[in-house]
């Protein structure tokens, strides 16, 4: 399908990330996989590779540019491959923008060049037991030290993606109880350094899908943080939540359509070399209009996953497109995938194929990022429905 989304140098990055993903990961994956985690010592392959400074500016390290389409090139590379790179998507999607958008010149100074080589890698922790999608809800506390030079820590976080390997994590906290009139009130983000005393990380999470990417709960008792690692203005914390929520939907959409795609390829790959009756199953009616049936709804997404890229680089993608965009791509990737793993028949049902470990790691596009319920919620309130 003819596209105009990338360019020469996109495309020289794509080569340069296929044949490191061929050296560096495939041939360890498995073990990835047993292990339930990507090895710390990977990352730093990833900073040599430039992968964490693209969007950094080049006085911290960085590449200095302001797009997300080597990202996009990313989620099309490790899908296409059946393989991911652990928990450090969080370190680039979730942490930076808010670095770049936060910190103070002296903060990116102190961040930045060990964000860029992966000698400091960031997650973000928004989610409370028991609180899910409302973020208001929030009980986790940050309360000033009566000296003014730190605050002090208490509460917990779950699903924490990147969460056992960080080195800082993004944490948010109430810095003042919810008002009558507004229960986002009072929400502050700290960068939290996760060698700090009273700083500890519970169960690494046994999770259905996404097994190479580390995800904990975290705990934090009279945790001292202090003042410097305050991001952003007290009690402002809500509001910034928001403001990249559009970028992070954005992201989920384009694995989404990614993963979709490479259900494709690994399924015509499948029923050419698989024989049933004495015949390969790529040459029954059946096969052909199930692939092709999943090849159109995939050049759907794609189109829908390129169109937000696109905005999104402008500075224009609105929270309805985003959420629209989440939609459908990850309902179109749960459609597609399952479809392709009928074909594989019981192998597909088995982790040493790609299609099994695919269909696993989807499901979850489909509940974090915003449910598919309140993408729904979002686009029709844009209705003024």
């Amino acid at each position: 399908m003819r596209r105009t989304v990338f360019n020469e140098d996109h495309e020289a990055f794509r080569e340069t990330v296929r044949a490191f993903i061929e050296a560096e990961v495939v041939p360890v994956y498995d073990e990835w996989f047993a292990a339930g985690q990507a090895p710390r010592d990977f990352y730093y392959k990833l900073g040599e590779l430039g992968i964490f400074g693209i969007n950094v500016p080049e006085e911290f390290g960085g590449a200095g540019l302001d797009t997300h389409k080597f990202e996009a090139v990313l989620y099309e590379e490790t899908s296409r491959a059946g393989v991911s790179f652990g928990g450090s998507g969080v370190h680039v999607l979730l942490a930076l923008p808010y670095i770049k958008m936060l910190a103070t010149g002296d903060q990116k100074k102190r961040y930045l060049p060990k964000f860029v080589t992966g000698e400091e890698m960031w997650a973000l922790a928004m989610t409370e037991p028991g609180t899910g999608s409302d973020v208001a809800g929030m009980k986790t506390t940050a309360k000033l030290s009566e000296d003014g030079t730190h605050y002090v820590l208490n509460g917990a976080k779950t699903f924490i993606t990147g969460g056992v390997h960080a080195d800082r994590v993004i944490v948010c906290a109430r810095t003042s109880a919810p008002s009558a009139e507004d229960r986002r009130f009072g929400i502050s983000l700290f960068a939290v350094d996760t060698k700090s005393e009273g700083y500890s990380i519970g169960r690494k999470l046994d999770k259905l899908g996404l097994k190479t990417s580390d995800t904990a709960e975290l705990a934090f008792v009279d945790v001292k943080v202090p003042v410097e690692d305050l991001l952003g203005e007290e009690g402002k914390g809500f509001s910034y939540l928001g403001h990249n929520l559009a970028s992070e939907r954005w992201g989920i959409a384009f694995g989404a359509y990614a993963q979709a795609a490479a259900a494709i390829r690994f399924a015509q790959q499948y029923v050419q070399e698989r024989t049933v009756f004495g015949k390969p199953v790529a040459s029954f009616q059946n096969t052909k209009f199930e692939l092709a049936a999943c090849q159109a709804e995939v050049d759907a997404a794609q189109a829908v996953a390129d169109r937000a890229l696109e905005a999104l680089d402008a500075g224009e993608l609105t929270p309805a497109e985003a959420a629209s965009a989440k939609l459908f791509c990850t309902e179109v990737a749960h459609r597609v995938i399952d479809r392709c793993l009928q074909l594989h028949g019981g192998y597909g049902y088995m982790n040493e194929y790609p299609i099994a470990r695919l269909y696993a790691d989807n499901r979850v596009n489909r509940i974090y990022g915003g449910t598919s319920e309140i993408m729904k919620s979002i686009i029709a309130k844009s209705m003024g429905l």
